[in-house]
């Protein structure tokens, strides 16, 4: 059943990318278009770590060691770190608080 789902979700996958082209033609997006299109993936992708941050296992919230984790990966990245810093800190504190509590 579960490689059923993936295989449907890689079919939407593809016919949702071709749709796109298919349906603009030869016409050029607006560049207002572009910048939003541009902006959707990023905050699909932040939405994502939130929810599985956040939710806990039988449902509802859970502010556990995830959120500590996550919380230290917002700190690097406002600090400019690079992104191979930011996740080995947020495994780190993840790990530590897991330890700790």
């Amino acid at each position: 059943m579960i490689w059923a789902i993936i295989a449907a979700l890689c079919v939407a996958t593809v016919a949702l990318k071709a749709s796109g082209p298919l349906a603009l033609g030869t016409r050029e997006p607006t560049e207002g278009a572009l910048r939003v299109i541009s902006l959707v993936a990023p905050a699909v992708l932040a939405g994502l770590v939130v929810y599985e941050s956040l939710i806990g296992h039988g449902g509802g919230v859970a502010l556990d060691e995830r959120l500590v984790g996550l919380a230290a990966a917002g700190a690097a990245i406002a600090l400019r770190a690079p992104m191979a810093v930011v996740i080995i800190l947020a495994a780190a504190v993840t790990a530590g608080t897991r330890v700790l509590l």
